[in-house]
């Protein structure tokens, strides 16, 4: 079940990652930015996959398939 946790989790990831992104950005470590944006993005969509798996799970037992 979602709950309003899992949402708060993922904004404070971005936060998180925009703040360290500025920061790298503004010291010239553009590469480092990138690599800190991409692996927050993993970090959601893994959190969005688990997620949906319980979804499809519930689906599942609901519908008996």
């Amino acid at each position: 079940m979602m709950n309003v946790d899992l949402i708060f989790q993922i904004a404070a990831i971005g936060i998180l990652v925009a703040v360290l992104n500025q920061l790298l950005i503004r010291s010239g470590r553009e590469e480092q930015a990138m690599m800190t944006t991409l692996a927050g993005l993993i970090v959601v969509m893994l959190m969005i996959v688990k997620q949906i798996s319980e979804l499809f799970n519930t689906i599942k037992m609901i519908f008996r398939l």
